[in-house]
């Protein structure tokens, strides 16, 4: 027999879906969340639910949730939001365990009737033990299985891959899902909390905690009723996976903006960070920062220390590297000396050989380079790499057989790096060195900014758990 999802495997892994409010009318959401189950091709049953049609999309449709003859995991409610409790004890009648609720005009609103119906659904939903994702929320999406329960067809097109992301804000989830399409960041699960009826922040971490299918835990948030839970959470993750947070409202406009857009209570920044901090939750300053860490996380190992070299296949990259690094205190120490001599015996004498090394002379040579790159990896006195290569027609194969040096066994350093190229032309051998373990930035300082951010998360774990 076909095991049950329980908890909150009812949201990631249900073998069945009613959608509530379906339709074939692209003007209304539950046209596009039938897209997106469809056209991502989950593979378990799904049953429209629509009083006024036979089918939609060629499947049968039911005039209601009590008259589907097989049970039922997930229910997605796209209805207005006077109908949700009515729907949600039907729900709880027919035994659906888990809701994702993405009507909106409840405790967002500036209406204190909008806080009531949440406060009526929450207590329905308790009556029978449901949990809801939502309401106001864009719906969830699970890469691996495929699920994409969100009225956004579009991310199925997400390469799939280990970083999950946490949201308050649908906004920013579809914000950073496009994001990591163009930058080929693999994610496993996207989740749009909205209001937080009843499943939290810390309900979640909890849960990806266990996920062996996320490596990474990114979290984007305004503000929330319960912040101490979160702590805990996280604080019980410690040392297992890395949690990185983007927490906005810090200007006096915005975190007033916050608590009306999921009727959350922003709280004082400072407080938020330090918090963080104890929790070993690494927190950075903008959406780009935190995907871009995120993705490090997922591919690189950690580096040991704060000691780097800045590789370059021009001068100008690597000295906007370096600028970065050294601000934000990393060191760019003298190589060893056995170091200094293979690579003064792959360069031409009028190159800079020492931290950083220009490697433009011998920007045409892929051998040189990996030489050059093997022999930094091999120096005791460096953690950490950032490799900067700019395409020119000069230097087509550059890149090659890159992948092949990091690919072998047993190494420890991060290599970060920024190599680029017009389009349609090293896409292939970006591909694989991410496949390597090498993340890859599309600027110098976004790769520096990456890397300071390792630093920092290994920093902060060593100092929470010295075995780490």
């Amino acid at each position: 027999m076909e095991r049950k999802p329980v908890g909150m495997e009812v949201f990631f892994n249900p073998r069945s879906i009613a959608v509530v409010g379906a339709s074939d009318n692209p003007g209304k959401l539950g046209a596009h969340v039938m897209r997106s189950l469809t056209e991502g091709r989950y593979p378990g049953k799904v049953f429209p639910v629509n009083p006024g049609k036979v089918e939609i999309l060629g499947i049968k449709t039911y005039p209601s949730l009590l008259l589907i003859p097989d049970s039922v995991d997930l229910s997605i409610i796209v209805l207005p939001a006077e109908q949700v409790p009515k729907t949600i004890k039907e729900c709880g009648e027919k035994g659906i365990p888990g809701i994702i609720l993405i009507t909106a005009g409840f405790k967002e609103i500036e209406d204190r009737r909008g806080e009531a119906l949440q406060q009526e659904i929450a207590e329905v939903a308790g009556q029978f033990g449901i949990q809801i994702i939502g309401p106001n929320t864009f719906g969830l999406v699970n890469l691996h299985l495929p699920l994409n329960a969100s009225f956004t067809p579009e991310f199925s097109r997400v390469e799939k891959g280990g970083v999950s992301l946490i949201s308050q804000s649908g906004g920013m989830s579809h914000l950073m899902a496009f994001l990591a399409m163009r930058h080929q960041v693999g994610m496993s699960k996207i989740i749009g909390l909205g209001n937080r009826c009843n499943v939290d922040f810390a309900d979640m971490v909890e849960y990806l905690a266990q996920d062996l299918q996320t490596k990474v835990i990114a979290i984007y948030l305004e503000g929330i009723d319960q912040p101490r839970r979160l702590i805990e959470a996280a604080e019980r993750v410690k040392g297992s996976k890395p949690i990185i947070a983007y927490k906005v409202g810090r200007s006096v406009t915005s975190d007033k903006a916050s608590q009306f857009h999921t009727g959350s209570l922003a709280g004082k920044h400072p407080v938020y960070q330090g918090a963080f901090r104890q929790a070993g939750i690494l927190s950075v300053e903008s959406a780009e920062e935190l995907l871009d860490t995120a993705k490090a996380l997922a591919l690189s190992p950690v580096p040991e220390g704060s000691r780097v070299a800045v590789l370059s296949g021009q001068a100008g990259p690597g000295m906007a590297a370096c600028d970065v690094c050294e601000n934000e205190g990393l060191s760019l120490p003298p190589f060893s000396s056995d170091t200094q001599k293979r690579i003064e015996a792959l360069l031409p004498p009028l190159a800079i050989r020492t931290n950083p090394v220009d490697m433009g002379p011998a920007w045409y040579d892929s051998a040189a380079i990996k030489g050059i790159v093997q022999a930094v990896l091999e120096d005791e006195n460096i953690d950490a790499i950032i490799l900067c290569i700019m395409f020119a027609s000069a230097n087509r194969g550059a890149v090659e057989g890159l992948s092949d040096l990091l690919l072998r066994k047993g190494r420890k350093k991060p290599v970060i790096g920024c190599i680029s190229s017009p389009v349609g032309i090293w896409e292939e051998e970006i591909k694989r060195l991410e496949g390597s373990g090498i993340p890859n930035y599309p600027t110098p300082e976004r790769a520096a900014k990456t890397l300071v951010n390792l630093v920092r998360f290994k920093k902060g774990r060593s100092v929470l758990n010295p075995d780490f």
